[in-house]
């Protein structure tokens, strides 16, 4: 149950879909080409220090494809002909393919999240910077532990069953939001602040406090799609 003070959907209050538009279908493609798009992360990583070159060229012709035939076959979410969850409270079977999408885009927010913060504390702490060498060693052991939680189901939207849905997808949304919205500030930052102690701190203090803010939004239902949605009434999931 959702704490007392924040606002919930009831379920029987939101509009039925028994189909999705092929608009809607499309809209939801270039997410998913994101979140497949960054899964390597030393590679993206590379691509803001050096910028576009061949190899993120030839990954993202793949993960075009890749998606692309996927959407078609509705096989992403948002991307199927009608949605796939109608009743909160229905204990269905969560499909495969919605499992491994949404443990693809959690381990995009945790991986991404952890190294930069690690990062900027070994930067405040040591006074120098050695993201490249994080990223190298420590992108794929996070983002395979997250890999890990998902095929066992310990993941929100990730578990077996979609009863939970109602609840589950706000933590999704909120830290896809909290991660949005920090990371394009701390990129920003880099580019403003001089180099030096003071200027990590302040990188790190910002990164962390929009996350930490965002999250509170998050929790308070403040955001869009971050509201308990209320189960026992036909409702419609994306």
């Amino acid at each position: 149950m959702p704490a007392a003070g924040i606002p919930v959907e009831l379920a029987s209050e939101r509009k039925i879909r028994y189909r999705n538009k092929p608009h809607y279908r499309l809209s939801h493609w270039p997410i998913w080409i994101f979140i497949f798009f960054i899964t390597p992360g030393p590679l993206i990583f590379d691509l803001f220090e050096s910028g576009f070159d061949r190899r993120m060229a030839i990954w993202l012709g793949v993960v075009l494809v890749g998606t692309g035939i996927a959407g078609l076959r509705g096989r992403l979410p948002g991307c199927e002909q009608r949605p796939y969850i109608i009743r909160f409270t229905e204990d269905r079977p969560n499909p495969l393919y919605r499992r491994v999408c949404y443990t693809f885009a959690w381990s995009g927010v945790v991986s991404f999240g952890v190294l930069n913060i690690a990062g900027l504390v070994v930067a405040v702490l040591t006074g120098v910077w050695n993201q490249r060498q994080i990223y190298d060693l420590g992108y794929f052991p996070v983002a395979i532990a997250v890999w890990v939680l998902g095929a066992a189901g310990r993941l929100p939207r990730v578990t077996p069953s979609t009863k939970d849905e109602g609840v589950e997808r706000r933590y999704f949304y909120g830290s896809t939001w909290a991660m949005c919205i920090a990371q394009p500030i701390a990129w920003f930052l880099w580019t403003v602040l001089p180099y030096g102690r003071t200027g990590d701190v302040l990188k790190l203090a910002v990164f962390v406090g929009v996350l930490a803010f965002v999250g509170w939004l998050s929790y308070r239902g403040k955001l869009p799609r971050t509201r308990p949605i209320v189960p026992g009434e036909l409702a419609v999931s994306d």
